[in-house]
């Protein structure tokens, strides 16, 4: 990660190629799932199924789990000073908006990776109406959470 002053671990490539070295990672990743083993990487059903299957279903679901949340700890740990975080929203909203994105997730038979990454991918329509959908219910949502106040 391009990183912040005063972060020693930071490298010289600029931001723009991390991001797009991450996103050709993970949609090779995607890819090599599909190809390989006609498996969807939408990142919702896997850790439904990884808790619902047993056996190698479950054991792949929860290495691929425990890839992501491993890349997680990596790269914050590679680059923590070069990370901003910032709560633009109070907690109970995050809760809230956590308990949503699942419910929606569900019910609309996946999430971001599996219908944004994967399904448009594919030229998925249902997969492209869901993209549009939840774009356009999360602009609208921060809109309504901006309005009762609810940002910091």
């Amino acid at each position: 990660m391009a990183g912040a002053a005063g972060d020693t671990q930071s490298t010289s490539m600029p931001v723009q190629l991390e991001t797009l070295g991450a996103g050709a990672l993970f949609g090779a990743g995607a890819g090599a799932l599909l190809l390989l083993h006609g498996r969807i990487a939408g990142i919702s059903g896997i850790a439904a199924q990884a808790l619902e299957t047993a056996g190698s279903e479950r054991a792949w679901r929860l290495w691929f789990l425990a890839g992501l949340l491993a890349g997680g700890a990596w790269v914050g740990w590679r680059a923590s000073a070069s990370i901003a975080f910032e709560h633009v929203v109070r907690t109970p909203w995050l809760l809230l908006a956590g308990l949503a994105i699942g419910v929606g997730a569900r019910v609309g038979n996946g999430c971001t990776s599996g219908h944004g990454v994967c399904g448009v991918g594919r030229l998925s329509r249902r997969s492209m109406a869901a993209v549009v959908t939840f774009s356009a219910s999360g602009a609208l949502v921060y809109r309504l959470i901006a309005a009762c106040g609810g940002l910091s």
